[in-house]
C-alpha cells in the first residue's frame, strides 16, 4: 500500500497547479515592492520625483522572474514557460496601451477647464484675451470633413469594385500601384496640389472650405480603396455564383449581394479614413485658411477647423497665454469626442445594415 501511495503522491506534486489567486498576488506584491523601492529613492528629493513608469517596468520584470521560478517548482517547466510568455504578452499590451491612456488623460485634464456653454456657442470674433469659443471651428470641421467624405467614398468604393470585380491586366496593376503610392504621400503635398490647381485656374492666394475638402479627399481615397478592396475580396465566390445562376446580372449582384455582405467592414473602413484626415492641419492651413468668424459657406471665404484652431491658439497666445492654451486643449478634446461619436455611429450603422444570419 505504501509503495502504491508514494508514486501517487509524487504524481500529485509533479502535476500540481498554482491557485488562481497566486499569480495575481505575486503581481500585486511585485508592484508594491517596486513602488516601495522607487519611493525610497524619491524620498531624497520631492514626491514628484517618483518614477511611475520605472516602478511599473521593474515590478513587471520582478513578477516575470518570480512566476517563472514559482511555476517551475510548483507545476512544471512547461507550465512555467507558458506563464512567462503570458506575462510578456500582457506586458507588451500594457506598454502599447500606456501612451494612449496617458494621452487621453492629459487631454481630458487640460481640456475640461473650458468645457462650458460659452465655449460651444461663441466664436473668436473680437476676442483678444479670455473667453471666446469654437463654434466656428466645429462647423468648419464638420462641413469640410463631410464634403471630403462625399467626394472620396464614391470614388474610392467604385475604384475598389473595379479592381475586384472587373479589373484585369496592366491597368488594374497600375491603379493598385498608384493607390499604394498615394497612401504614403505627406498630407501637406495634398494641400499644395489643391492650392496649386486653384491658384492656376482661379487666382493665387485663394482659400475656401471646398479646397480643404478636396485636399482631405485626396488623402481619404487611397485608404477607402485599399480597405474596401480587401473586404470585397473576402466575400465568398459562392454567393456571386449563386446570384449568377439565378440570372441576376453582374452589376445587380454587386449591389444586392457583394456590397451588403461587406457593408459592416466598409463602414469601418470609411470611419478609419475619416479619422485619418479629420485631425490634419497642414493641408487645411494652405487651402481652407484661417478665420475668427463663423462661415458655413464652403465655396466662399476662409473656414476654421478644430486642428487649425488648436494650432493657432498654441502658436499665437496673444495677451492671455493661459486662456489660449486652455482653448487649444479644449479644442483637442472636442476633436477626440467627435471622432469617438463618429465611430459609435459607424458601429450602429454596420449593425443595422449587416446581413442577418439564421443563427441570430
Amino acid at each position: 500500500m505504501a509503495a502504491i501511495a508514494a508514486p501517487a503522491q509524487s504524481a500529485r506534486l509533479t502535476s500540481g497547479r498554482l491557485p488562481g489567486w497566486a499569480p495575481w498576488a505575486l503581481l500585486v506584491g511585485c508592484f508594491v515592492a517596486s513602488s516601495i523601492v522607487f519611493g525610497i529613492i524619491a524620498a531624497g528629493g520631492e514626491l514628484a520625483d517618483f518614477n511611475i513608469a520605472g516602478a511599473l517596468i521593474v515590478g513587471m520584470i520582478l513578477y516575470i522572474l518570480l512566476i517563472a521560478v514559482t511555476s517551475s517548482i510548483a507545476e512544471s517547466s512547461r507550465k512555467a514557460v507558458d506563464r512567462v510568455m503570458t506575462a510578456l504578452v500582457s506586458t507588451a499590451f500594457v506598454i502599447a496601451l500606456l501612451p494612449l491612456v496617458s494621452l487621453l488623460w492629459t487631454v481630458v485634464v487640460n481640456g475640461i477647464q473650458r468645457f462650458d456653454a460659452e465655449f460651444f456657442s461663441y466664436s473668436m470674433r473680437n476676442i483678444v484675451g479670455e473667453g471666446g469659443g469654437i463654434v466656428h471651428a466645429i462647423w468648419g470641421t464638420v462641413l469640410i470633413t463631410l464634403m471630403a467624405t462625399l467626394i472620396a467614398v464614391p470614388i474610392g468604393l467604385m475604384t475598389s469594385i473595379y479592381l475586384v470585380e472587373y479589373g484585369r491586366g496592366k491597368l488594374a496593376r497600375a491603379i493598385t500601384f498608384f493607390v499604394d503610392v498615394m497612401t504614403g504621400i505627406p498630407s501637406i503635398v495634398a494641400g499644395l496640389f489643391i492650392y496649386s490647381v486653384f491658384a492656376l485656374f482661379i487666382r493665387p492666394g485663394i482659400s475656401m472650405g471646398f479646397m480643404g475638402a478636396l485636399a482631405l479627399a485626396v488623402l481619404m481615397i487611397p485608404v477607402v480603396v485599399r480597405g474596401s478592396e480587401e473586404l470585397l475580396r473576402i466575400v465568398p465566390n459562392e454567393l456571386r455564383e449563386a446570384s449568377y445562376a439565378l440570372g441576376v446580372p453582374k452589376w445587380l449582384t454587386i449591389v444586392k449581394v457583394v456590397l451588403p455582405t461587406s457593408i459592416a467592414g466598409i463602414t469601418t473602413t470609411i470611419m478609419l479614413a475619416i479619422a485619418r484626415v479629420i485631425g490634419e492641419t497642414a493641408p487645411l492651413l494652405l487651402t481652407a485658411g484661417y478665420t475668427l468668424s463663423l462661415n458655413t459657406n464652403l465655396f466662399d471665404g476662409q473656414m476654421m477647423t478644430l486642428p487649425v484652431f488648436a494650432y493657432n491658439q498654441y502658436m499665437n497666445q496673444g495677451t492671455s497665454p493661459d486662456a489660449a492654451v486652455a482653448r487649444a486643449w479644449a479644442a483637442a478634446l472636442t476633436l477626440i469626442l467627435i471622432v469617438m461619436l463618429l465611430n459609435l455611429v459607424a458601429r450602429l450603422i454596420a449593425k443595422v445594415f449587416a446581413p442577418k444570419t439564421a443563427g441570430r
